[in-house]
């Protein structure tokens, strides 16, 4: 088709019956029975770069559980105490075991004032047998003293429980030798405003934002005021300085009800009461209720 023309390079030559058929494969090669996969050691192939160990044996129970500390910190009234006062069961147990005690508390207090508020006789011993009233103070001061101080005592069973009613026992005599001062009308007056102030200061403790567990120095302060105001009306008596110092003292006696319940409720609030201190607590809103009873029975009541 393409003539050559002029020097280049030379056309090779190619056969005219195209390229030749391959060999035909050997057939005689000697095929080797099936032996099946190959055979592997159990353990695997040993990684040449490092020596093999040993796996470690566990028990056959699981592991053992982690042991569990005993003592949670929480920020409160007593920081070396074995609880965790966010559980919200422990503190719903903890506020009914306060209540509880506080109820059978403040009944035994009615009981002595209905006491010697109808019965004449009591009256009449009691005023014939000072001894008692010596007693009785010197009960309170000593069980108040030991309960304040000593962990031990207000905290193991059945001591504390001893401890606290013996107190409450005495204290109720000491209230319903003062509330005889007065007409029953008057006590019943002041027992209705105490019940329906302590109600709803107790509602306000529980609903309010403002936490009043920061303010127990602010406390302590106006209660030594309170003090030494009661010791100056005992020196220079006057009604006028009577009456004002109940009034200070039922307000201080109202803060001091919302302190000590929020001190039990623990929860967001600065300081909280340990759930073991649950004598301790309803011994202060003991007093706090029986005190503010007392100032608000000065006020409206007059002697007879």
């Amino acid at each position: 088709m393409y003539s050559n023309q002029g020097s280049g390079y030379p056309s090779a030559p190619y056969p005219t019956g195209g390229y030749p058929n391959p060999p035909p494969y050997n057939t005689d090669y000697p095929r080797q029975p099936y032996q099946g996969p190959p055979v592997y050691p159990q353990q695997g192939y040993p990684n040449p770069a490092y020596p093999s160990q040993p796996y470690p044996t566990y028990p056959q129970g699981g592991y053992p559980p982690e042991p569990m500390s005993s003592a949670y910190t929480s920020p409160g009234e007593d920081p070396n105490a074995a609880f965790d006062f966010t559980e919200k069961s422990i503190r719903l147990a903890f506020i009914r075991k306060v209540y509880s005690i506080l109820t059978v508390q403040l009944l035994i207090v009615v009981g002595f004032v209905a006491l010697f508020l109808f019965e004449k006789k009591v009256q009449k011993y009691v005023a014939t047998h000072y001894s008692l009233l010596i007693i009785a103070l010197v009960i309170v001061f000593v069980l108040a003293i030991m309960m304040a101080c000593c962990d031990s005592v207000r905290r193991q069973t059945p001591m504390n429980y001893i401890c606290l009613f013996l107190f409450t026992f005495a204290f109720s005599f000491l209230v319903g030798v003062s509330a005889a001062q007065y007409n029953t009308r008057e006590v019943m007056l002041a027992m209705g405003m105490t019940a329906a102030i302590t109600l709803g200061l107790t509602l306000f403790a529980f609903q309010t934002k403002i936490d009043f567990t920061a303010c127990g120095g602010a406390l302590l302060a106006l209660l030594l005021i309170l003090l030494i105001g009661g010791i100056f009306g005992f020196f220079f008596p006057s009604r006028i300085w009577q009456t004002a110092l109940a009034g200070f003292g039922a307000f201080l006696m109202s803060l001091y009800i919302v302190y000590d319940t929020q001190l039990m409720m623990g929860g967001k609030h600065k300081y909280a009461l340990s759930p073991e201190e649950y004598v301790f607590a309803a011994l202060n809103l003991y007093l706090d209720i029986v005190n503010l009873f007392l100032y608000i029975l000065q006020i409206i009541g007059g002697r007879n």
